[in-house]
């Protein structure tokens, strides 16, 4: 039987655990995908610990496999689904998990990978590659504005400090001075975070913010702005960024948005900075490495074919 890498209720790394699984099947407008890799995100163990994200039914069915992004080759399709054909090699939003070997794709989360672009870098672009393109789409700011990202040393952050320059903005970018060389690497000016940052970031006068962070850097960030319409996050509630004036990002979570952010890479406008990549059986250490914030840029678990 097919092997996934699951946890068993909300709580620690105490509730993870490999088990065998019955192979999915597709139903209308599904891909069942054999996995190749799989994108790790902070998402995935906030949702292991009860975070529910916007739209959750809080229904979840234990044993519930980890990971929500992934690359790999269409094994079977479902009833009505077009453009797809088994042997296809593609990416896109899980709906079944991604660390696993077999996982659904709908068909509306998912695109062709490019020839030139591996499964590894791939399956990192649909969570932090499209919500970082989603939000500097949103602003909707003119070529050379100038952009301040807080969190930018993170997957999503570098991702929007990349996107940002790739569309003709100034960027800079808030994060730890562990992180100043990777950053400026990127094309960013670095503002280093924690107490006064705000202060450091002023002289740099941003048109829009998108923050990653939440509760006080995103309270500060907005005292940075004389237009609080752009002001947006993915780091905190919406009740919290609408008292200060600003949004949420807005997800298209589409395939057309896959396909830019792959092009994106494919051209060298972005590079998913893949840092650390784990083999299946390591999925719990590859979940560690981000959950304890030891890691810079993407991780990912690659699944033998």
């Amino acid at each position: 039987m097919p092997k996934a890498y699951v946890f068993t209720r909300y709580g620690g790394p105490e509730t993870e655990a490999f088990v065998d699984v019955d192979r999915p099947s597709p139903g209308p407008g599904q891909l069942l995908v054999a996995v190749r890799a799989a994108g790790v995100n902070p998402v995935d163990w906030k949702i292991r610990s009860g975070y529910r994200r916007p739209g959750d039914s809080g229904d979840r069915v234990f044993p519930a496999v980890l990971g929500s992004e992934v690359s790999g080759v269409v094994a079977e399709t479902g009833e009505g689904v077009e453009g797809f054909a088994v042997g296809d090699e593609v990416f896109g939003n899980t709906l079944t998990g991604g660390y696993a070997e077999y996982t659904l794709v709908p068909v509306a989360v998912a695109a062709h990978k490019p020839a030139g672009l591996s499964h590894a870098a791939a399956a990192t672009l649909p969570v932090a590659a499209a919500t970082a393109y989603d939000g500097v789409r949103q602003l909707d700011l003119g070529e050379g504005a100038t952009l301040l990202v807080t969190g930018a040393g993170g997957g999503v952050g570098a991702a929007a400090v990349q996107i940002g320059r790739a569309l003709g903005l100034k960027v800079v970018g808030v994060a730890s001075e562990a992180k100043k060389d990777f950053v400026e690497s990127l094309g960013a000016v670095h503002v280093v975070s924690g107490p006064g940052w705000a202060e450091r970031a002023r002289a740099t006068a941003p048109d829009a913010v998108y923050d990653l962070v939440g509760g006080d850097v995103l309270a500060e960030a907005a005292e940075l702005l004389a237009d609080r319409t752009k002001l947006i996050t993915a780091g905190a509630p919406e009740e919290e960024v609408r008292r200060l004036g600003g949004a949420r990002v807005v997800r298209a979570r589409d395939a057309a948005v896959l396909e830019v952010v792959a092009r994106l890479v494919v051209d060298g406008d972005l590079d998913p900075h893949i840092t650390g990549t784990f083999p299946l059986d390591r999925a719990g250490e590859a979940l560690r490495t981000v959950e304890e914030g030891h890691a810079r840029g993407k991780t990912v678990i690659e699944v033998a074919r």
